[in-house]
């Protein structure tokens, strides 16, 4: 018959050891600590994640209150003559700077997120979308046929520094 030892059944011999080794305490700082690393990187990446959706959020945002605004201006204060720059070229317009301010999320820690914007509006020319109209009573009056230009198209361009980057969107609208 084979004896087993008493170790083996349950029984502790005079020299077992009590409680956690140091060994054990340092293995267990060591796996919180790699925990905690990697909370604060995940913490950081939402960030980062927030800033960039912000940020993009905000372009769009700019771009259609930028559309609006020349909307309400009207189609009038948009023509070629009013655009050339003294060599006769017409030129974007640009906006520079945009701010755009939001709170952080709520929690322990409270940050504004601020994000600067740059918008670069380019303008149709007015042939693009001109109509000629004419009527036998025209003719009849005048040589030539009514010119007039029914609408512009827009085209904005939002730029944004994002991590070393930069970040832009194009939106593009019609005003009549």
């Amino acid at each position: 018959m084979v004896k087993v030892s008493e170790h083996l059944q349950g029984k502790k011999s005079p020299r077992s050891k009590q409680g956690f080794g140091i060994v054990e305490v340092l293995i267990a700082a060591a796996v919180l600590g790699f925990l905690y690393v990697a909370i604060l990187n995940l913490q950081g990446g939402n960030r980062d994640a927030l800033l960039r959706i912000r940020g993009r959020d905000g372009a769009t945002e700019v771009a259609q209150n930028i559309i609006d605004s020349l909307g309400a201006l009207g189609i009038a204060n948009l023509t070629d003559d009013k655009l050339k720059n003294g060599a006769g070229v017409i030129q974007p317009i640009i906006i520079d700077p945009i701010k755009r301010t939001w709170e952080g999320q709520p929690g322990v820690l409270r940050n504004k997120m601020t994000v600067d914007y740059r918008a670069e509006v380019t303008v149709s020319p007015d042939a693009e979308y001109m109509a000629n109209t004419g009527s036998m009573l025209l003719s009849a009056m005048s040589s030539s046929s009514y010119s007039h230009v029914y609408a512009k198209r827009l085209d904005v361009k939002v730029s944004w520094h994002f991590k070393n980057s930069i970040q832009s969107i194009t939106v593009s609208g019609v005003i009549r």
